[in-house]
């Protein structure tokens, strides 16, 4: 990511065709944006393989895994996908890792138990087949909301990659990680300026993320409080977690994200229903020249 500090995440990467997923990052990074993230969740791509296929479309942008479900793989297969594309792709793979959420782990048939112990003690697995795989290496980060969580980014990972969170998130973030690890926030952005429909949009992307334990729990920790979570979310919340309006008041938010420390900002353009990949480009493109890249 040395070529910028804004790239793209959008759940519909890992779910487009394969021709589409690529044609899209050939455009993002001939937009200038500097990365491109594929998530793992219901109906998506195995990430490793969707991020194979951007690499081998590409040849600047840097792709991620936002997150890679450490319920879906054991450790050694984990150190591997990270070795195998670290080893493929130089400086252009990085392995984002997260415990998901109990629902989420559930529908696998595995018990979410004590996710920061199930998380360290993988890190472990992890570390303990790395010396005999092949000689690629990749960024790790972990999928961190809590302090704990974030300490152990800190002190067993490259850094962390935070989503749904506010920039008073990522002030806090960094304040925990030191000034030494990559701090990589996702954040949902819509160019609407009109704010009824605007704060509508948000209140349908919030909807899902505000039934999950992990979530709430980190906003009520920021200062949220329960009637700013009922009904779709307050209007004050909506506004935090949704960058809308011109282009530069996107622009605005996104530096807010980095004067907090953010390295690096996730943009996920949004759209009136579900995920478009077509409409996100199209507001990447009109947002390109405002973020200067």
């Amino acid at each position: 990511m040395d070529t910028g500090q804004i790239g793209v995440w959008h759940p519909a990467i890992g779910k487009a065709p394969a021709a589409v997923a690529r044609r899209a990052a050939v455009e993002i990074e001939k937009l200038g944006y500097a990365s491109v993230w594929v998530n793992e969740g219901p109906g998506s791509r195995d990430p490793f393989v969707a991020a194979s296929l951007l690499l081998s479309a590409t040849s600047r942008v840097a792709v991620g895994t936002g997150i890679a479900n450490l319920w879906g793989r054991d450790a050694t297969a984990m150190a591997a996908s990270r070795a195998t594309l670290g080893e493929a792709f130089p400086g252009r793979f990085l392995l984002g890792i997260g415990v998901s959420h109990s629902t989420l782990v559930g529908s696998r048939g595995h018990s979410y138990g004590k996710p920061l112990t199930a998380m360290r003690e993988y890190l472990d697995g992890m570390d303990q087949a790395q010396p005999g795989l092949l000689e690629g290496d990749a960024p790790r980060l972990l999928a961190a909301l809590r302090p704990k969580m974030l300490e152990l980014s800190r002190d067993r990972a490259a850094g962390a990659h935070t989503y749904f969170v506010p920039p008073e998130h990522t002030a806090l973030a960094r304040e925990v990680l030191g000034h030494d690890r990559l701090l990589v926030p996702e954040q949902a952005v819509l160019l609407e300026t009109d704010p009824a429909r605007a704060r509508q949009i948000a209140r349908t992307h919030m909807a899902y993320y505000l039934t999950l334990p992990n979530y709430v729990n980190n906003l009520l920790a920021l200062g949220y409080t329960d009637d700013d979570l009922a009904d779709g979310g307050s209007d004050r919340l909506a506004d935090a977690i949704v960058a809308w309006g011109d282009p530069e008041s996107v622009v605005k938010r996104v530096r807010a994200h980095l004067d907090a420390g953010a390295d690096h900002v996730a943009l996920q353009p949004l759209s009136p229903s579900v995920p478009d990949l077509t409409d996100a480009l199209t507001q990447l493109r009109t947002l390109a020249p405002t973020l200067s890249l």
